[in-house]
């Protein structure tokens, strides 16, 4: 699909993202099991996936016809970025043919390239064609990665970076900042717990919302649901 037929897949949609890390209940060494959490958001009204690892990317490709927004979670110690972090995680995603490449776009040091913005002119020198997603925890990084050249930013990293505000729930205020203040698609991410707030970030003037954890992880659900019970006093 190319960026102008992804953004009208998109525009005011619900991403889901599918993930299932290796210590996590719904990782299976055999398989994956995401294609299926796909199937069953694609079934319910989702504009496309976001997902981890060529294996889930590939198999998720096969089962459902949405777009997919594609990472790979590496570590690279002592560096904290961890998301499509360097070159060959760019080049596993563009060979499982993942729809849009997301990425960590801090101004974090990095193992690869010192600067983030040299990162995505060795991205785009080598894939002219390849739609990218920053992900972000700060307006000023939104308005780098703007100024990078990238096609969506996504409000992702806001509380994963010891910088940003460490809130409980969505961080409103990043996201109608960074919609003010840059001209690309902005998508909201992170800490979407109910409907409510994704009806809610769509107010703000977001291109889309994705949802992750509230959605395809059952055991952070329950842990929520558990926590909440267990604070009422009767």
């Amino acid at each position: 699909m190319n960026i102008e037929d992804i953004k009208k897949q998109i525009h005011k949609g619900l991403i889901v993202s599918c993930q299932a890390l290796e210590h996590e209940p719904l990782y299976l060494e055999e398989f994956s099991l995401m294609p299926y959490m796909a199937l069953a958001a694609s079934q319910s009204g989702a504009c496309a996936i976001r997902a981890n690892s060529v294996r889930d990317i590939v198999a998720i490709k096969k089962m459902v016809d949405l777009p997919v927004i594609g990472i790979i979670k590496k570590e690279y110690p002592p560096f904290e970025p961890h998301i499509t972090v360097t070159m060959a995680e760019i080049d596993a995603l563009v060979e499982a043919k993942a729809d849009i490449v997301a990425f960590d776009c801090t101004q974090r040091p990095r193992p690869q390239f010192k600067h983030v913005e040299d990162y995505v002119t060795a991205i785009k020198a080598k894939y002219p064609d390849i739609i990218l997603m920053a992900d972000i925890s700060t307006v000023d990084e939104a308005k780098a990665a703007e100024a990078c050249g990238v096609d969506f930013v996504g409000t992702t990293l806001s509380g994963y970076t010891p910088y940003s505000p460490q809130v409980e729930g969505p961080d409103f205020e990043l996201v109608k900042a960074v919609v003010q203040n840059v001209s690309i698609p902005v998508i909201a991410e992170g800490r979407i717990y109910c409907p409510d707030q994704a009806a809610k970030m769509i107010e703000t003037g977001v291109f889309a919302v994705v949802v992750g954890g509230a959605i395809t992880r059952p055991a952070e659900i329950t842990s929520r649901f558990k926590s909440a019970i267990d604070k009422v006093s009767v």
